[in-house]
């Protein structure tokens, strides 16, 4: 068995990590930060203790919801472990996948992680193609509309016109 490597989170600044420190105090190292799990904020330690993970290491958490924003997340996270040979332990729920019985939770967790990112992306397509029956178009807008265009190409065909010309028109 390699190392035990903990990941403590807290949202704001007015919570304590203490709690989860003391249940990870047996971790050979520990990564902790003030950010909330919802935010566009980078979680910078996360990222720096999955970095740091190896073979046979074991990735300990006090909960679920201390290491992922949502299933989705949290399958990601998993799927990281597992391409590093890392095994994952929340404490507080008994997920351990140094064991068999762990093992079996887990995939069964990721499985439905797996379903739900199914589901958003099939309803992303049904919704584009349902905007596209509509009339949405998709991308960004023309900068140019056709009675432009035809007149930037009857410019340029004329003699005497040139390239620098009529970009010089087009932006001025």
């Amino acid at each position: 068995m390699g190392m035990r490597v903990g990941y403590a989170r807290v949202s704001s600044l007015g919570q304590k990590l203490d709690v989860q420190l003391d249940k990870l105090s047996d971790c050979d190292r520990i990564y902790h930060e003030k950010v909330s799990a919802g935010s566009t904020k980078l979680r910078i330690e996360l990222q720096k203790a999955l970095d740091f993970v190896r073979d046979d290491d074991a990735f300990v958490v006090t909960k679920l919801d201390r290491l992922a924003r949502s299933v989705v997340d949290l399958s990601m996270i998993v799927q990281r472990l597992e391409e590093k040979k890392a095994d994952l332990v929340v404490l507080d729920q008994g997920i351990d996948t140094t064991t068999i019985y762990g093992r079996l939770q887990f995939n069964i967790l990721a499985s439905i992680g797996e379903f739900e990112r199914g589901l958003i992306r099939e309803r992303s397509r049904e919704g584009r193609e349902k905007a596209i029956a509509r009339g949405v178009q998709f991308g960004a807008k023309a900068k140019l509309d056709k009675k432009e265009i035809a007149q930037l190409v009857e410019d340029f065909e004329a003699p005497g016109c040139s390239k620098v010309d009529i970009a010089d028109q087009l932006w001025n």
